[in-house]
């Protein structure tokens, strides 16, 4: 959740974007088969060429569902999302699973530096690909120690793959299917593409879709990371001293990240508390809180209003 120049990774995604099925298949079978990515038989148990095999493992440690190094071993979140026979949502049908994957991608600055730099320092409302690529050799080169820099292809790639990731496809005929099977986060609508295709989006706008669970969750965890018990709204809202920040990592306008601490503070009461200090507006943590309780309670809510 802080970036460190000296822990950085690039490119380890084969170039694919994460794909729907990806992290329920991988989890799944990573419980079946402790050994399984490194197995000779993974290309048939999961049903993908070796490339995509190491993509898939890939995005389960850089979604935070797994460890992230040998050996693989499912983390207690992957635990609770993806188990198929206890999991709140092992099959990502709810779009809040959506959202909090991307948080978990977006902050993971260790293994996803490229994404952490895009969603919580590079802020141009509006670029073409050269720049986002411009942008991202700048970031690396002034932040990234010497040793730890990739070359410029991996970087191209990164730079090629978040927008690809993020946006949906637009029915190319001359794209192989394989390229165009959208990724879920293309449902956020984080990034848009212009109507020439040259130019890509990302903005910040109220984002009535993200649930605040979900954004509970993000919030509960940072304070959890900083260990303080008051952060400035100006922090929460602006990546500071190399933090993610979870209105820059969801894009929000600063009126509707306000809106939703203040439906945040409702949603589990008596533990965060909106407040004016010196002229300064603070958020400050009242009570003891772990952030899964968020995510416990809106699938908890989902749970009820599907049986209902």
């Amino acid at each position: 959740m802080k970036f460190d120049g000296n822990r950085v990774a690039f490119g380890r995604h084969e170039t694919f974007a994460l794909r729907y099925s990806w992290l329920s298949k991988g989890f799944g079978a990573l419980k079946q088969n402790p050994r399984v990515f490194d197995s000779d038989d993974s290309v048939v148990e999961l049903g993908v060429g070796r490339n995509m095999v190491n993509s898939i493992r890939y995005w389960l440690r850089a979604s935070q569902m797994i460890s992230s190094q040998k050996p693989d071993e499912p983390l207690e979140l992957g635990q609770l999302l993806l188990d198929e026979k206890s999991g709140l949502d092992p099959y990502l049908e709810d779009e809040a699973t959506i959202w909090l994957i991307h948080w978990l991608i977006a902050t993971n600055a260790e293994l996803a530096t490229s994404w952490f730099w895009f969603f919580n320092n590079f802020h141009k409302p509006e670029f073409s690909a050269q720049e986002l690529q411009t942008a991202l050799h700048d970031f690396v080169k002034d932040q990234v120690v010497e040793n730890k820099r990739p070359s410029m292809g991996t970087l191209k790639n990164d730079a090629q793959l978040i927008p690809r990731m993020y946006t949906q496809s637009r029915g190319n005929t001359r794209t192989p299917l394989e390229d165009a099977l959208d990724s879920p986060l293309s449902l956020l609508g984080l990034v848009t593409q212009s109507s020439s295709g040259k130019l890509f989006q990302s903005k910040p706008q109220p984002r009535p879709n993200l649930p605040i669970g979900i954004f509970g969750y993000a919030v509960a965890q940072l304070m959890a990371s900083l260990k303080h018990t008051a952060v400035p709204l100006e922090d929460l809202m602006y990546s500071r001293h190399d933090q993610a920040a979870p209105g820059s990592v969801f894009r929000l306008t600063e009126s509707d990240m306000i809106a939703k601490l203040e439906r945040m503070e409702a949603f589990l009461p008596g533990r965060f508390e909106i407040r004016e200090t010196a002229g300064i507006h603070q958020l400050y943590r009242i009570d003891d809180v772990e952030p899964v309780e968020y995510l416990k309670k809106h699938y908890g809510e989902m749970s009820t209003e599907i049986a209902a």
